[in-house]
């Protein structure tokens, strides 16, 4: 087989072991070290190809944003402050139809802002928003899938586990990654809103729900008490980086020492539960780390076998326009976002497609974003979407089918495909705040 055979019977082989259940990086690694391995039939080729990569992914500064970001996530959820911005948010739309809907995805949207995880927020508001819902009879399906599609939000705001594995892949600043991911991020939270109000305008039926009896307005104290604290820690940490005060790993050091002084001052943690923190922190850090290892073996492999310059060959050739590339890219990460999780599409995608968006002289960070939202329709769609699995796991409702979730959350993976199309037809919108 030639090089290029060997490096596109890669590919394949890796979709089809992760897709059957192997772990990512075992995949990504194993199929990357043989195919560059029968590619220049030296063993120690490979595996002083892969030992680079190795030390790469180690000693990169910037790495230390994962652990940091992600021990803030942890501290936070643990503080309950998730809960905390529902209840302000569900106090001020708790009289509009479907409000408690918009006050899940604010509060979602605020949350993620500080958590960087679809799956800690899918299983937050699935046990503090669906069954208030319920309880004063809104559609079931209505109540998982608000839950759902605005969990997505913690993957696209930052910080943002995803937009971190994209920008070593990509080898962009996490800083502008972060800064370019809040208009998208804040754009969908509207757009959800929009159809929530919309539905409950023209379609109520789906909304359900009856109206609240009387409404006792939170005190002017008890909001500050509530949502100061992580009011706090979002303009301390993307302030800070959004000024160039602090680089990310700043910030996320910050972050970590305020979230964990908040917790405390609300005797929320205690030394049994940060040890806990502690150890998710180290599983979550180095099953990451793992990926971007085995993200930049693989990106080496297509490289020596010429995949991207091949792809980059057809493409000149076919002379196809910006339209019909980036309309089969994000058809091709739809596609997989249905059978495969975000961090995989990225690794396994982005390295294929990066040759040929940058000679283009389109943005990597732009590109970036909308992979992230691409991929994320994923979480929504099955047979995979991650976030509907996590939310039904989470409740547990016999009255709650898993078909519910998918169904309920299938109109905002339709607002999530007309806001990926917005950004790619308005790069800018990406780019506003770097600009």
């Amino acid at each position: 087989m030639s090089p290029i055979e060997i490096g596109l019977t890669s590919v394949a082989a890796i979709v089809i072991l992760v897709y059957i259940g192997v772990y990512i990086p075992i995949a990504l690694g194993v199929v990357s070290f043989i195919s560059i391995w029968l590619m220049r039939d030296n063993f120690d080729l490979a595996m002083n190809l892969l030992k680079i990569a190795v030390g790469d992914s180690v000693m990169e500064y910037t790495f230390a944003t994962v652990p940091l970001f992600t021990f803030m996530g942890l501290i936070v959820s643990r503080a309950g402050l998730g809960s905390d911005i529902y209840e302000v948010m569900n106090s001020g739309f708790r009289k509009v139809k479907g409000g408690i809907g918009m006050a899940t995805v604010g509060a979602n949207a605020v949350f993620a802002a500080v958590t960087g995880s679809s799956i800690a927020s899918a299983s937050v508001f699935a046990k503090v928003s669906v069954p208030q819902m319920l309880a004063y009879d809104y559609n079931p399906r209505f109540a998982v899938g608000v839950v759902a599609g605005s969990s997505v939000l913690g993957m696209i705001i930052p910080p943002s586990a995803m937009l971190i594995i994209y920008s070593f892949v990509a080898e962009q600043s996490v800083g502008e990654m972060f800064q370019a991911g809040i208009v998208p991020g804040l754009m969908l939270a509207v757009a959800y809103v929009g159809l929530i109000w919309a539905a409950g305008r023209f379609a109520p039926s789906w909304i359900g729900g009856r109206s609240f009896d009387a409404t006792e307005w939170m005190s002017v104290r008890e909001i500050a008490s509530k949502t100061l604290p992580i009011t706090g820690l979002i303009v301390v940490v993307m302030g800070g980086i959004y000024t160039g005060w602090l680089t990310p790993v700043e910030a996320g050091a910050t972050g970590s020492l305020l979230a964990l002084i908040i917790a405390v001052v609300r005797r929320k943690m205690s030394l049994h539960g940060f040890w806990h923190a502690l150890l998710e922190t180290g599983h979550i850090t180095a099953a990451i780390l793992f990926l971007i290892t085995a993200a930049s073996i693989y990106s080496r492999m297509l490289g020596i076998a010429g995949v991207p310059n091949e792809l980059g060959e057809i493409l000149s050739t076919s002379q196809l326009s910006f339209f019909w590339i980036m309309f089969f890219y994000v058809a091709l990460i739809i596609f997989l976002g249905t059978l495969l999780d975000t961090a995989s599409i990225i690794l396994i995608v982005v390295p294929l497609f990066l040759p040929l968006i940058e000679p283009m002289g389109l943005s990597l960070v732009w590109f970036g974003i909308v992979t992230v939202v691409g991929a994320e329709i994923g979480l929504l769609t099955p047979p995979l979407g991650i976030s509907c699995f996590v939310i039904k796991a989470t409740l547990n409702d016999p009255r709650i089918s898993l078909k519910d979730v998918f169904v309920g959350a299938f109109p905002f993976a339709v607002v999530m495909l007309i806001v990926l199309i917005l950004l790619i037809r308005f790069p800018s919108l990406s780019l506003a705040i770097l600009n």
